[in-house]
């Protein structure tokens, strides 16, 4: 890892000591540009919004979504070098599952991610096995601890992030707070709990768990504000994929008033193309990360 990329890392790093901070997310270029333009100190990345932008679905229960359909592991790091290249500020990736059940292929897996220039990474227990749909919780805290045996080997900055999926597919709280915390022993520096969306929930969550807490806002409409959530005692606080779920909101508008009516006033409120342009040529990042 080069001295930019290391302190860019590091940085990262340092956003999780102390204090909450909110970490958007993008789905290719274009959308992780605009993010860093409007002055966030880093960026992540959305499995959600990849997958959409190839017109595929994304954490759907296998029985539901073909292999094909799918993103593979080599399709989404293909992305996140292609976003973290571009970016002056760190990247952190959404790694799904590991792309794999077994400890070694979560530790390939993060290691191939810290090539690819990210600064950060999620590694999460939900198995698209609708009859088991969260690895067994050993299993899963020896995949996390794998991850973290191949960072300290390379000895590069690296936010690990165990995310454990228990309130998606409708479990206790009492799990999903072991579960972090078991993570967090096994060497996560931050613990995330997607489905906590209510004050109450989020701040057993905090003073539950031993380390950070990441909770996502964005799943649904939500009151919290990023105030409220940090007087709750969170650390990071992400979006998923709810911005590229509202642009493509606006896309199928304009598609069917443009089918429906002929007419055009989805238009109304775009970007002009001088905006676009004077937007992306600011700040360019042209060197390429290190494979």
């Amino acid at each position: 890892m080069d001295t930019d990329r290391r302190a860019k890392a590091q940085r990262f790093a340092d956003l999780h000591q102390e204090g909450c901070f909110l970490l958007p997310n993008a789905w290719d270029v274009g959308s992780a540009r605009i993010l860093e333009a409007a002055g966030f100190p880093a960026v992540a990345t959305t499995s959600a919004g990849v997958a959409f932008s190839l017109g595929r679905p994304d954490h759907d229960f296998f029985a539901e979504q073909p292999p094909e359909d799918r993103v593979d592991r080599d399709t989404m790091l293909g992305r996140v070098q292609e976003i973290a290249g571009r970016l002056a500020v760190p990247l952190s990736a959404d790694l799904e599952d590991g792309y794999g059940r077994s400890p070694e292929t979560v530790a390939e897996t993060v290691a191939l991610t810290l090539a690819s220039g990210a600064a950060g990474g999620n590694i999460e227990d939900f198995t698209g096995d609708r009859g088991r749909p969260l690895y067994d919780e050993k299993l899963s805290a020896d995949r996390v601890r794998a991850a973290r045996e191949t960072l300290a080997a390379a000895g590069e900055p690296f936010v690990l992030v165990g995310r454990t999926d228990v309130l998606l597919v409708g479990g206790p709280l009492d799990e999903a707070v072991r579960r972090a915390n078991s993570y967090l022993e096994a060497g996560a520096d931050c613990a995330f709990v997607p489905g906590a969306a209510d004050a109450e929930t989020i701040g057993t969550l905090v003073r539950e768990i031993d380390g950070p807490l990441n909770v996502v806002m964005g799943l649904t409409g939500n009151a919290l504000s990023l105030d409220g959530l940090r007087e709750l005692g969170v650390r990071r606080v992400t979006v998923g994929g709810s911005i590229a779920r509202a642009m493509y909101r606006h896309l199928l508008d304009a598609a069917r008033e443009l089918a429906d009516r002929g007419t055009f006033s989805y238009a109304a409120d775009q970007l002009s193309q001088t905006e676009l342009n004077d937007l992306f040529r600011q700040g360019r990042t042209t060197t390429a990360p290190h494979s």
